[in-house]
């Protein structure tokens, strides 16, 4: 890669780790097996990594076991949990340039978005559940009778959790916070495309005083390392994030057990778009709605209803900024879009642009590969799109827009919900009554009102039907790690 210069290009990082972290110990695969993982950008092998199996995932179980139930973190006061997570993401914020370009040297997103957005999100995230951690209260009950009762919020125990590679540093961050608030143990499993950010934190948390046993990761792919961590029997909790299909496969197997579960899955998120709305805010919440992190995100704004008036004006605007994005290398700072994640999401994208193309939408830009090395994708708007159109109807997860047109409030409600999917949605309007009448009728885990990715630690995201079980963030993210205890006592 190239070396920081004045032009605003940024080395890439060196590699710590590439091994299993099992208790307090950095340990090849118990099979000596490893895997590769590459930069996107280049195509080039970045390092081998070390191949958990079913044997390695079950030394990694045992050690949160053990750190569950009589290690110190079991004894460990609320607030010195507390303490260690706001010292993880200090730790996070003093070497944040490191791991925002491991984050673009493993997963391709442009090293501006991997800065400004990844890592504070982030960091922020530790911080509000480090500030939740001797906050969670139990709460008594006035039952009939001569009895005390009272309710305790306590961890569930050991929690398997199986993150993507769109976000890794995120979704660690979303996964470990309420986790390790409530008092449970981590087994991790990250995407095997995207493994080194999550590596490389596990260091700091050792390094951040995590007793050990209390995070263990066991990079792997998902047949092997995955399905282990779902079907073990000393795993009480599974919390995964990815497609709708691998959690079908997830729930699945965890029912065997009766895991406790939940999943943040797919999307098609409808972004709709009135005549009354400020049309420039508008475009520019929808480009980056879409083409944000490549458009690799579950709750990517990727069907935009626009009503007709405003149709023609609103596609010629898309149409300019989306052309005039800026591809290459995403260790330049000028670059706004990076590659797909490997050849797999590239090809599966491909595939969904021919097949607008000969179900007849109109390609208005883009629709092909950018350049001859590396996972490029050129931004891509489809226009003359019917909601029967698989562009319309499937999770594409990459820079592929499709403008559909509407003629009515009631109507486009009813169009946007028509999808197996909902997990996130938008409106754009200046007439808030409408706003909140949209809002209301759009069966959508979180709607967004002239505006688009806004995300909080203390905002609760998650889906409706098949885009998920359960919410990440927030409080509503707490009870995802506890079970809820009811003791009570004879006063007589």
């Amino acid at each position: 890669m190239s070396v920081a210069t004045e032009s605003g290009k940024f080395a890439a990082p060196r590699v710590r780790q590439t091994k299993i972290l099992i208790g307090d110990d950095w340990r090849p695969a118990v099979s000596g097996k490893t895997f590769p993982t590459y930069n996107p950008a280049t195509e080039e092998l970045i390092c081998e990594v070390a191949e958990g199996d079913k044997e390695d995932v079950d030394l990694a179980v045992h050690a949160a076991r053990s750190a569950f139930e009589s290690g110190p973190w079991s004894r460990m006061d609320a607030r010195d949990r507390g303490r260690l997570l706001y010292k993880l993401a200090d730790l996070m914020e003093k070497n944040l340039e490191e791991l925002a370009a491991l984050e673009t040297l493993d997963n391709g997103k442009p090293i501006g978005d991997a800065r400004a957005a990844d890592l504070p999100l982030a960091i922020d995230s530790l911080r509000y559940y480090a500030g939740w951690a001797d906050k969670i209260h139990g709460s008594t009950i006035p039952v009939r009778g001569d009895y005390f009762c009272y309710t305790r919020r306590e961890p569930i125990g050991v929690c398997g959790q199986i993150i993507p590679w769109n976000f890794p540093i995120l979704m660690v961050a979303w996964k470990w916070g309420p986790a390790l608030a409530t008092g449970n143990t981590i087994v991790m499993k990250p995407a095997e495309q995207t493994p080194l950010t999550c590596l490389r934190l596990g260091e700091l948390a050792l390094e951040a005083g995590f007793p050990p046993g209390v995070i263990n990761i066991v990079p792997g792919y998902g047949p092997t390392a995955g399905a282990s961590l779902v079907k073990h029997h000393l795993v009480d909790k599974i919390a995964f994030t990815g497609s709708t299909e691998t959690g079908q496969r997830i729930m699945a197997d965890a029912a065997m057990t009766l895991k406790r579960t939940t999943f943040e899955l797919g999307g098609k998120s409808p972004n709709i778009v009135f005549a009354d709305a400020d049309l420039e805010a508008a475009v520019a919440g929808a480009e980056f709605g879409l083409f944000f992190n490549q458009g690799q995100c579950c709750c990517a704004g990727s069907r935009v209803f626009v009503e007709d008036a405003v149709h023609q004006e609103f596609v010629d605007r898309m149409v300019g900024r989306a052309s005039q994005r800026v591809l290459g290398n995403p260790f330049d700072s000028e670059t706004t879009q990076g590659p797909q994640v490997d050849k797999e999401q590239f090809d599966k994208i491909m595939g969904y642009i021919q097949s607008g193309k000969s179900e007849g939408a109109t390609c208005a830009t883009g629709g092909n590969r950018y350049g001859n090395r590396g996972f490029f994708v050129q931004p891509t708007v489809f226009t003359d799109v019917k909601d029967e159109m698989k562009i319309a109807k499937e999770e594409i997860f990459g820079p592929v827009m499709s403008i559909l047109k509407f003629s009515d409030m009631h109507e486009v409600i009813k169009r946007a919900n028509n999808s197996t999917f909902g997990l996130a949605a938008a409106v754009w309007t200046k007439d808030v009554t409408k706003a909140h009448a949209v809002s209301h009728g759009l069966r959508a885990g979180t709607v967004w009102v002239n505006c688009y990715d806004v995300f909080d630690a203390a905002a609760p995201f998650g889906g409706y039907k098949m885009s998920g079980i359960g919410r990440e963030c927030g409080e509503a993210g707490l009870a995802n790690y506890t079970e809820l205890k009811t003791v009570t006592m004879s006063m007589g």
